[in-house]
């Protein structure tokens, strides 16, 4: 498991991007308040996801638009899927699964 830090530096409704060990991780903060982590990138044309449109259960990539699910990492038109993450909040830090 690995820790980003805290909570509070990914805004409400909004993604950022987390360098862990070899992988670049985009994490989302939802209106909620909970996490969803998936890869930073979108295999199509290397879009930054954590950049992308985001609601309570999917991202749209900001190049494209294709659209992933925030907890499987499906992309909806049947295209090449992106690998999601268990993410946390523990004592309000981001706490990651890789």
């Amino acid at each position: 498991m690995s820790d980003l830090g805290p909570v509070s530096q990914v805004p409400l409704g909004e993604g950022r991007t987390f360098a862990v060990e070899n992988s670049q991780i985009a994490v989302f903060r939802l209106r909620d308040g909970s996490l969803r982590a998936l890869d930073a990138v979108c295999p199509h044309k290397g879009g930054p996801l954590a950049d992308g449109l985001a609601d309570e259960s999917v991202v749209v990539c900001p190049l494209h638009g294709a659209t992933y699910d925030m907890c499987t990492g499906t992309e909806s038109g049947g295209g090449a899927p992106v690998r999601s993450y268990p993410v946390s909040e523990v004592d309000g830090r981001i706490q990651i699964t890789t």
